[in-house]
């Protein structure tokens, strides 16, 4: 596992190092921005552990950076889950959003499972996805009717972010019943996007990481 550290400051970079190696996870490189990626040939980080403090909005840039040339999970850490930019960070395939106050262990257990393709929300960040006025701006209604099974895993191999091919090959059926099973889950979450589906998922609790 090869993780690239960025934080501002550095006695933050220390800390989230010291985190990373106790883990015996490999240090890939740690900066104070993500740019320093492309300064070195060959870097090619399984994860990016992101520290997100208020100002730094050029991280928001920086995360779109070519995803054919480093194409690695991100992880958050971050106090502003009170912020609607979150479903922005899920957009450009952030896949774990924590408080800089989480532990050791939440970290590491948050980069491995980023790593293994799984999306992982901090409680303080999923209960904000239920927060009234979020839910009118961003996220549309809940559903009225209730996923199938096969549906609940079709939006847990989406939430893994596995493609139609993948989920069609794991669940032996077709690329065209895969389709129609993402439609129908679109429907009735009221969804129109895989990421609005995958949180709407994890909100409602049809998906369990």
């Amino acid at each position: 596992m090869r993780v690239w550290i960025c934080a501002n400051k550095a006695i933050a970079r220390a800390g989230m190092e010291s985190i990373i190696r106790q883990a015996t996870f490999e240090i890939a490189g740690s900066s104070s921005n993500l740019e320093a990626l492309f300064e070195f040939e060959g870097v090619q980080p399984d994860v990016i552990l992101l520290e997100w403090l208020e100002g730094d909005e050029e991280f928001f840039g920086e995360l779109l950076f070519d995803r054919e040339t480093v194409n690695p999970a991100i992880v958050v850490l971050s106090d502003r889950y009170r912020d609607e930019r979150i479903v922005d960070l899920l957009s450009m395939g952030v896949r774990g959003i924590l408080p800089r106050s989480a532990t050791a262990e939440e970290i590491v257990s948050a980069v491995a499972a980023a790593a293994a393709g799984l999306i992982v929300l901090h409680p303080d960040f999923a209960d904000w996805l239920s927060v009234p006025s979020f839910r009118t701006q961003v996220l549309p209604a809940e559903t009225t009717e209730a996923l199938t099974q096969r549906e609940i895993e079709v939006l847990q191999m989406l939430s893994q972010g596995l493609g139609n091919k993948a989920i069609a090959s794991r669940l032996n059926i077709s690329d065209h019943t895969v389709k129609f099973h993402i439609s129908s889950i679109f429907t009735k979450l009221n969804a129109s996007s895989r990421t609005e589906a995958v949180m709407l998922g994890l909100r409602q609790g049809f998906i369990m990481l």
